[in-house]
């Protein structure tokens, strides 16, 4: 939290195997896992880093804790790291983005367009951000926050919750 240590996310996947994962974060920013799930959802982006997750890949930053893994799940990963690469940076791109957005940061103009994105669902997207920050900003040390991902394709909604 304020000292800045580690956000430790329990990531639980629908084939029941479960991860941790360790992310930057703490503070009053949000971590940095927590931003790519709001703006991933918000943006319907299936293919970014929680899509990936969902789909088999393993992030350095995630260490097995139970479940049986699938058949050649490591080959699987990296697989997907490489054919999913383009689609991970626009990821990466839309979170920062989305990111300044919410901060009232600068935005170069023509990046907005770039995204490919309509200008609406990215405000909407900071207009979260800016939400959950406040969440966020109200947790004490030990609250469990839960957050579903699903993607937009297999989503009938999206839910989140504090514990």
């Amino acid at each position: 939290m304020a000292d800045r240590r580690p956000v430790e996310t329990l990531v639980e996947r629908d084939d029941g195997v479960v991860f941790t994962m360790r992310g930057a974060g703490g503070g009053p920013d949000l971590p940095h896992d927590l931003v790519h799930a709001v703006v991933e959802q918000q943006l319907g982006v299936d293919d970014g880093i929680w899509g990936c997750v969902a789909d088999g890949v393993v992030w350095r930053s995630m260490t097995h804790r139970s479940g049986r893994q699938p058949p050649h799940a490591a080959d699987r990963s990296g697989r997907l790291k490489r054919e999913r690469s383009a689609p991970i940076q626009r990821a990466e791109a839309l979170a920062d983005l989305v990111t300044r957005l919410a901060s009232g940061g600068a935005v170069l103009p023509g990046e907005i367009p770039a995204t490919g994105m309509p200008p609406q669902a990215l405000v909407a997207a900071a207009a979260e951000l800016r939400n959950l920050r406040r969440h966020w900003a109200g947790l004490a040390a030990g609250d469990v926050w839960v957050v579903e991902w699903k993607s937009s394709t297999r989503r009938a909604g999206t839910r989140t919750s504090r514990r």
